[in-house]
């Protein structure tokens, strides 16, 4: 308690209140980080009331996994609930996770609304996983230009399960893919093709094959052309769908839904990674800041929340680290740049062979590899530059900051006196008589006493020097 008491006592209110001012802003700014982030966590009020003269619709353009997969089932959950006429699946997408998938067709099969699934718009595909789905609807749709199949299962990161294991995980999607088809009347033989031998199949071929019921140019048309048909569900019962002069209402995600879609694109999570990395590690070297380890904490939990859902290898989260390390080893064995360009080519291989996933869009891009390892490489090297010459430079506060300080004597040092150190007056003890105005150097401190020694070739000065 006394040297907290000594600490403050010869600082003022004004610095004193500024030592607390700046770990205050960081908690503020902190805070209101985590404050966003959170409102985007939170689900947004439901949609609008719908009716029965309504086809609620929902596009799944993008790669299937958790977060459209939630999207979908809450679509079709606000139309069960609203009563709609139909619901709407426009489907884009070269597959995604099993799980995620089976998901939806879960969502499917159990909503008391009719789902149509519709390929669209031209030139789209519903590949892998999006096979499946597209054969589960009550009604299967597509554009002209399109196509769907190829749906051979693949295990993510190319992990070596084992023959007898491959064997089972195709079984087991090929007796899927036949149950789907065949509970909707459709030609369960070809559609297991297309999960066996990774077979696709243009709109005109599905259509024929019986895969789909209806090719339509735009939803309208097939809106249209659906009206009145009888369909059976998956129960074994059957509907008439009465979709004249319907409304078709989208479903838009959430913001929490797109917040996180975007997170768990592998580029954006690889970006987070990185500043999450810098942040803490200004934290680390500056302490009391706040904000950078607030910021880097969070960017670093949403970036392992994206890579949990994608198949990491493990070889290339090695070349990173490697990368890092190399960044900080040029500044201190001062290798002319030589390790920190090994260590640009070790982050950019090893960005790009991160994820490991056979879906297209689903890897780091070279432009993002590049883009992200430059400015780290030099924001590393300058952040390691500065705490290399901190630890090299001399202290100026404390004890240790006042040896070979170099000062005046005030008077006649036999042996004590006062000394004229950087603007303060010091009691000081020499082991020698030392006059007034001559040079002295701080050899130690005893308490709060000086001990100095003349300065050698010391000259006379004035009280004005």
């Amino acid at each position: 308690m006394r040297a907290c008491k000594k600490l403050h006592a010869g600082q003022s209110p004004r610095r004193i209140r500024a030592q607390w001012a700046r770990p205050a802003v960081g908690v503020v700014i902190g805070a209101g980080f985590f404050a966003a982030v959170a409102f985007l966590m939170a689900s947004d009020s439901p949609p609008a009331a719908t009716h029965s003269s309504t086809v609620v619709e929902i596009k799944l353009d993008d790669v299937i996994e958790p977060v459209t997969a939630e999207y979908v089932e809450n679509g079709i959950r606000a139309a069960n609930g609203e009563g709609a006429a139909a619901v709407l699946i426009e489907l884009s997408t070269p597959g995604g996770l099993d799980t995620s998938m089976r998901d939806i067709i879960r969502a499917i099969i159990s909503s008391r609304v009719p789902v149509i699934v519709y390929v669209a718009p031209s030139g789209s595909r519903a590949a892998s996983a999006g096979f499946f789905v597209l054969l589960s609807a009550d009604v299967a749709a597509m554009a002209p230009g399109t196509n769907t199949g190829a749906a051979h299962p693949v295990i993510m990161g190319n992990a070596d399960v084992g023959k007898t294991m491959e064997t089972k995980i195709e079984n087991d999607a090929a007796a899927y893919i036949r149950s789907l088809a065949g509970k909707r009347g459709r030609n369960a033989q070809l559609a297991e093709q297309g999960v066996r031998e990774s077979k696709s199949f243009t709109e005109k071929e599905a259509l024929d094959d019986h895969l789909i019921d209806v090719v339509a140019i735009s939803p309208g048309e097939l809106l249209k052309s659906l009206d009145g048909r009888t369909i059976t569900r998956f129960d074994g019962s059957t509907t008439v769908l009465h979709l004249a002069g319907a409304e078709i209402v989208p479903f838009a995600m959430t913001s929490r839904e797109q917040f996180l879609a975007h997170i768990a694109d592998p580029n954006i999570a690889f970006i987070l990674g990185a500043l999450g990395v810098l942040c803490l590690y200004v934290e680390f070297t500056h302490p009391g800041m706040i904000l950078p380890g607030v910021t880097g904490a969070v960017a670093i939990v949403l970036a392992l929340y994206a890579f949990h859902l994608l198949p990491i290898n493990y070889t290339g989260v090695v070349l990173i680290a490697l990368a890092l390390v190399l960044f900080g080893l040029d500044v201190k064995a001062n290798a002319h740049g030589v390790l920190t360009a090994g260590g640009i080519i070790s982050m950019v291989v090893g960005a790009l062979i991160l994820v490991q996933s056979p879906l297209p869009g689903a890897q780091i891009r070279f432009s993002t590899a590049l883009s992200v390892t430059l400015p780290v490489a030099v924001i590393s090297a300058i952040l390691v530059r500065l705490a290399v010459m901190a630890r090299r430079n001399k202290a100026i506060t404390g004890e240790q900051g006042m040896i070979d300080a170099m000062g005046v004597a005030r008077t006649d040092l036999a042996p004590e006196g006062k000394v004229l150190i950087r603007g303060e007056i010091w009691e000081a003890q020499a082991a020698q008589p030392i006059p007034t105005g001559s040079r002295v150097r701080v050899r130690g401190m005893q308490g709060l006493k000086l001990i100095v020694e003349p300065e050698q070739k010391d000259r006379k000065l004035t009280i004005a020097d």
